[in-house]
Parts: structure tokens; sequence; C-alpha cells
């Protein structure tokens, strides 16, 4: 490849003394990315973003800096999740962390007279404050999609055959899509007769995946239920599990998604319970064999884009394109080897 060769000694610089270095950090989840990287970033970019021009999707881009209230508005707990910093005038602002929110927002006001379904697309970073030690990304590339005005399941099945298609364009074959229902447990506990504020904290240690922490919380909630809810919250199967299990919306997207052909690569996991609060209906997250993290994730958000004014059911996902990337090149070095 043409072009400079990075310095082995990268991130150091001469001191006065010229036989000595000063080591020159970049801030923790931060990083640079170098040419042959970039170039192989800027390819699986390409062509995911094809995919989505192909199935109808626009895109957009939304600026890095919102202000505080409309993350506010957004998701209740958008302080917890954003850099915010005061500009000259005194107002608040936050860095994107996310990029539904922005969307919906736009979604609601530059196309507040534009009939449904709206669909965009997105490639553009996020930032977030990172807890030491967990090898967070501070900084990373996001690619993805919202689909507004397309209530489920023909949306949230959409969206999944769409996600399909987009790994596959990055090279990747052996992933799987977990998807689970966010409104499933919740009934589940609210059966056990367990009240709002104790399913917030139960939510909570699925969310982190914490089962040594759910199950202590469902012994205080509901001892007698308790066991029968922590199997229910560590299910994982096909078709026939949330058949057992009554999971009635998972089946009408099963259905669905037997038809498109994405079955196959579906497992559902009826504790799934992703971070961000303004999620629904379905959610689901993906990986791949060759990574121990989720690499991207989504869901169905129908009261998000109501807070701005406009009614819309929606879903979205968004794909680390980082992660994406290690993903599709560990793949490509195993059919290799």
């Amino acid at each position: 490849m043409n072009g400079p060769k990075p310095n082995p000694t990268a991130y150091t610089a001469a001191s006065d003394n010229a036989d000595t270095a000063t080591t020159i950090p970049v801030p923790t989840g931060t990083r640079d990315v170098l040419p042959e990287e970039m170039a192989e970033l800027r390819e699986i970019s390409a062509n995911a973003l094809k995919v989505f021009a192909d199935a109808g999707y626009g895109e957009v881009a939304t600026p890095a800096l919102e202000y505080e209230q409309t993350n506010r508005i957004g998701a209740t707990d958008s302080e917890d999740g954003a850099y915010r910093v005061p500009d000259k005038d005194g107002q608040i602002l936050t860095l994107r962390y996310d990029s539904t929110i922005p969307i919906a927002r736009l979604a609601a006001t530059r196309y507040s007279e534009v009939e449904p379904p709206l669909r965009f697309c997105y490639l553009q970073h996020v930032y977030r404050p990172i807890k030491p030690k967990r090898a967070q990304s501070r900084e990373f590339l996001q690619i993805g999609m919202e689909l507004m005005g397309m209530p489920a399941p023909n949306g949230d099945a959409e969206a999944i055959e769409l996600i399909s298609n987009v790994l596959k364009s990055a090279g990747l074959n052996d992933f799987r899509i977990a998807v689970g229902d966010v409104g499933f447990f919740s009934e589940k506990l609210a059966a056990a007769g367990i009240d709002d504020s104790e399913q917030a904290s139960i939510l909570h240690e699925l969310q982190t995946r914490d089962l040594v922490g759910l199950r202590r919380q469902l012994m205080a909630a509901a001892p007698e239920k308790a066991e029968a809810l922590g199997e229910v919250a560590a299910a994982r199967g096909g078709r026939e599990l949330i058949e057992r299990e009554g999971a009635e919306r998972l089946v009408a997207l099963d259905d669905l998604l037997q038809k498109s052909g994405v079955a196959d690569n579906v497992i559902y996991d009826l504790g799934l319970v992703r971070s961000l609060s303004y999620y629904t209906g379905t959610v689901f997250e993906v990986y791949t064999s060759t990574s121990g993290f989720a690499i991207g994730g989504g869901g169905r958000y129908d009261d998000l884009v109501g807070r701005f004014g406009r009614d819309l059911a929606a879903f979205g996902f968004a794909l680390n394109m980082e992660r994406l990337h290690l993903a599709a090149i560990a793949e490509k070095e195993a059919s290799v080897n």
C-alpha cells in the first residue's frame, strides 16, 4: 500500500535528551486509526451504506452537539451517558452519545408532514463517558438505521433482515442475532405481583447480566416465584422456547423471519434488556464467534419520536464499526486457516 509507514514508536516524542523519549498518550478509550485500517473501514462502510440505499434508506447526519434539554426529552437517563459542556451563553450542550435521539428529533421536526414510513441511515461518531478498566470506548464510529412509522412485527422483521444483509456485506457469515422483548419479562414480573420500583432494580441486574444479583433481587421481591422467573430470564433458544413461554410477539416476529430466511441466524433470549431507557418492544444484539462483545444492537422504541411532537412507531439499530471490522478480519483469517 502506498503512503507513509507507521512509526513503530508511535505515541512517543523526543525529549530534551536525545537518547530518551517521552510518552504522549491519547485519552483512555480513544485511538489513532492508521491508513491501512482506514481504507478497510471505508470499504466496509461503503458496502453497508449501499445495502441501506438499496433498501430505500436515506443517509442523514446530526450535530455532534445537542442542547442538554433535547436529550432529556429523549431519555431520562441521558445525563448519565453524555459529556456535558457549557457554551458561552450558559446553555448546557451534550456531545452526541446516541444517534437515535437526535434522529427522532429530526424526524418529528424536519419531516413532520412527510408520509411514513421514514427510513434513515447514518455513519457518525458517538462519545460516551467510560468506566475505568472496562475496555470501553470513549469515542467510536457507528453505522445504523432508523425505521419510523412501521409498527411491529413488520418493522422489526425489516430491520433484522436489513442488519443481516449489512453483516454479510462486511464479509460476516458466522453471526447470531440474539432477540428478546423488553416488555416480556416486565409482564412476567407484574404477573408475579412485583411492583414498578422493584421491577426497575431487577431489570437493571438483567441489563448488567448479573445473574447472582438478579436472583437475589427476585428472592427479595417474590421468593416463591424467584426460581421460575430466574429460569425465564436465563432462557435462550429457538421457536420452541418462545412458543412454550407464551412470548406471542416474538412468535409473530419469527413467522416473518422464517419467510425471509433470516431465522437461521436468530436465537431468542428472554432475559435480554438493553441499557438505553427508550426501548419498548423487541430488542436485539449481534454476536460473532470471534468477539467477546456484542458488535451492535438495537430495538423498538414506539414512544420516543412522540416526545418530540410526532407519534411514530419506530425501530433502529447501530453497529460499532471497530468491532465489526475486527470480527470480519477474524472470520476471514479463520476461513484461511
